[in-house]
């Protein structure tokens, strides 16, 4: 039982040793990567994705309020009345 307590805590040792020169090598990588980027363009490249994004989703908006289901039916309901002769104008009460 001793011996299977020892190799499973030397395989785990192993392992996570591997694990953590894994991370710094990954960690080694990103800061080589990003060693000539300044933070005033970061930070530029920030806003400027944050004002893409903010248009985007206004265009979204108005292409699916113009294709709404409320505004179709709307829309076919004005049509089959102006086709039934039903759209007149009130007459009784006009002025205020």
């Amino acid at each position: 039982m001793n011996q299977v307590l020892l190799y499973t805590s030397v395989i785990l040792a192993s392992a996570s040793f591997f694990l953590c020169v894994y991370a710094c090598v990954r960690v080694g990588k990103l800061l080589n990567s990003v060693k000539g980027l300044e933070w005033d363009t970061v930070a530029t490249l920030t806003g400027d994705i944050g004002t893409i994004k903010k248009s985007i989703q206004t265009l979204n908006n108005r292409i699916n309020g113009l294709n709404s289901p409320k505004l179709n039916d709307e829309l076919l309901h004005y049509a089959i009345k102006q086709q039934n002769g039903a759209m007149h104008p009130p007459t009784d009460k006009l002025g205020g």
